[in-house]
């Protein structure tokens, strides 16, 4: 998995903006549910025949940011929590024990 950290107002604005389909992860450093889905996509991205290139968001560091996503985006706030958007649509949400990788690789893939 390359992980992309998402750790700057610009970056958002630059995917806010873009019509380019991409994942972003919310995670917390110090939850042992956002660390096991965390290794859980690590896992089973390393058995697909695509390299994902997914933006982490450090909740802990950058919770403004997590903010603005929850605004922009419609979504309630979960940790951890991934979604898919494209530009300024949300195209799937999940949390906790509803992120599944091969949900999230159905829209990764579409493209």
């Amino acid at each position: 998995m390359n992980w992309i950290e998402l750790n700057t107002e610009e970056q958002l604005q630059e995917l806010y903006q873009s019509d380019k389909v991409v994942a972003i992860f919310k995670h917390s450093t110090t939850c042992g549910i956002s660390n096991m889905a965390k290794r859980s996509l690590e896992r089973m991205s390393a058995t697909s025949d695509h390299d994902y290139a997914i933006y982490l968001l450090d909740l802990l560091r950058y919770r403004p940011l997590s903010n603005e996503i929850a605004q922009r985006w419609h979504v309630e706030h979960q940790s951890p929590q991934i979604l898919i958007v494209a530009g300024k649509d949300s195209l799937y949400d999940a949390s906790h024990g509803d992120i599944q990788f091969d949900e999230i690789e159905q829209y990764l893939t579409a493209i």
